[in-house]
């Protein structure tokens, strides 16, 4: 492991479970409100309450659980086995909500959706907590997060191809056995990505210090006065709430406004991750070259130019659906572009502060800081999914669309294409003068090093007593 540069193998190794972990989280943003109000049935308000209000409750969770990752110390790591243990109880929360089948209640939807977020927090908070330690190298953490960001929209590919796909070959008929193979796509993807992940790539040790304290809900609270991860977190709330808008609503946007069918919209939304691809690895290079947070600017005001104009579309033609889907593409690739840029580099950006709060305080909070960030992504979305109780409240009806009242309609129009965009330019205003540079980070860097030469590091009792001869893992 040259200057903190992993290789391509090793990192697409760690991203893989970011394909079936991305391939659950577009469902619970997109196809699982709509699957819940449309097919099953339960009232568009209520869907979106029981997603904002667990989504909510949940978020009290990741401190507790980050105090718990800064505080664990087993001998093959801090973050590889909670992420592990993450996995069974989100397996079995995904066959409970995807092979829902018609009748089931509010409660049922209530109980399984805490379940499985708490599986879900476990798994992503381990997973992006354990790639901040993968390279301390201000450029390479970037490398970093593109290939797990890229590794989550493969796998948003993936799973919205594949009812498009069985459709086709005539291996499903209908939404609910389109949903139910998506559910079946999780459960069987999963483990095996994990144990390929697991076994193929170490977790560094990270230095310790004599007097360095375990963490606490206090060191949460404390993080979140942190000027510099002030303005990442509501950076990273604002870039999760505004695409999460758009594609809680992207279906109903599409098929309502534009006049697209299921089949082509699920067509676009496919397109628009491919670009995200392309995405993950443009503003990573971009970065390199003009600094992050000016790039994550840049992406911003992208973002909302786009989500202004996707209005001037012309709605679907039902004579010439190719001719409709061709126009459309790019206003979807334009709003694709953008969609890598924050999760890429807000959690690189965070990976460079955790190196400055360790020379500040002397104390790594890596687990703590990506439960913080952790937080403002579920808050984001569960803003996000809030919109349809906006939208039912407006008068908008999904599964009876001759109900839908003017109001709900424009509401609907509102919601997807200038509330997003207007969240875009606030996000991008948040990091003007953003002041951890690629200059302060290389002097943090350096004095860390050189505090590092100066000081015995010591090895936790716990490892001691558990694994006497744990040492640094080798390099690559």
């Amino acid at each position: 492991m040259k200057d903190g540069r992993r290789s391509a193998w090793t990192l697409a190794a760690f991203a893989a479970p970011s394909l079936p972990l991305a391939a659950f989280g577009l469902p619970l943003v997109i196809t699982l409100p709509n699957f819940y109000s449309q097919t099953l049935g339960l009232s568009v308000g209520m869907v979106g309450a029981a997603f904002l209000f667990v989504r909510l409750v949940d978020i009290a969770f990741d401190p507790i659980f980050g105090t718990v990752l800064d505080r664990t110390r087993w001998p093959w790591g801090r973050f590889k086995p909670w992420f592990a243990i993450g996995v069974p109880v989100l397996l079995l929360a995904v066959a409970m909500l995807f092979m829902a089948k018609p009748g089931v209640g509010p409660l049922y939807l209530w109980f399984w959706l805490a379940v499985v977020y708490a599986g879900y927090s476990i798994t992503v908070l381990s997973h992006t907590a354990w790639a901040a330690t993968l390279s301390a190298d201000y450029h390479q953490r970037s490398r970093v997060y593109a290939f797990w960001q890229s590794g989550n929209v493969i796998g948003m590919i993936l799973v919205l191809t594949l009812p498009v796909l069985l459709s086709k070959l005539k291996v499903t008929h209908n939404i609910t056995e389109g949903v139910q193979a998506q559910g079946w796509f999780i459960i069987l993807l999963l483990p095996l990505m994990v144990a390929l992940a697991l076994w193929r790539v170490d977790e560094p040790r990270k230095i310790e210090y004599a007097g360095a304290t375990r963490a606490t809900l206090k060191d949460y609270f404390n993080l979140l006065r942190r000027p510099t991860v002030v303005r990442l977190l509501t950076a990273d709330l604002l870039m999760g709430m505004g695409p999460g808008i758009a594609g809680t609503l992207f279906f109903f946007y599409f098929e309502r406004i534009k006049g697209f069918d299921r089949t082509t919209a699920s067509a676009l939304l496919l397109f628009y991750f491919v670009v995200a691809i392309g995405g993950a690895v443009l503003w990573s290079w971009l970065a390199k070259r003009y600094g992050k947070a000016k790039v994550l600017i840049v992406s911003c005001l992208t973002y909302a130019v786009v989500q202004f104009a996707v209005v001037t579309l012309p709605v679907a033609d039902p004579a010439n659906v190719l001719r409709s889907f061709l126009i459309a593409l790019p206003f979807v690739a334009a709003a694709g572009l953008p969609y890598s840029a924050a999760p890429v580099l807000l959690r690189s950006m965070m990976a460079d502060y955790a190196d400055e709060e360790r020379l500040l305080t002397g104390q790594d909070r890596t687990g703590l800081l990506y439960a913080i960030l952790t937080g403002t992504v579920k808050i984001g979305s569960a803003l996000a999914v809030a919109s349809l109780i906006v939208l039912g409240a407006l008068g908008f009806h999904a599964a009876e669309p001759a109900a839908s009242t003017t109001g709900g309609i424009l509401g609907l129009q509102v919601l997807y294409a200038f509330a997003p965009g207007i969240i875009g330019i606030l996000a991008a205003w948040t990091m003007l003068r953003y002041p951890l540079t690629e200059a302060r980070h290389a002097e943090i860097r350096r004095q860390l090093a050189d505090r590092d030469a100066a000081e015995a590091p010591v090895i936790p009792e716990d490892i001691a007593v558990l694994s006497p001869h744990v040492a640094s893992s080798p390099a690559e």
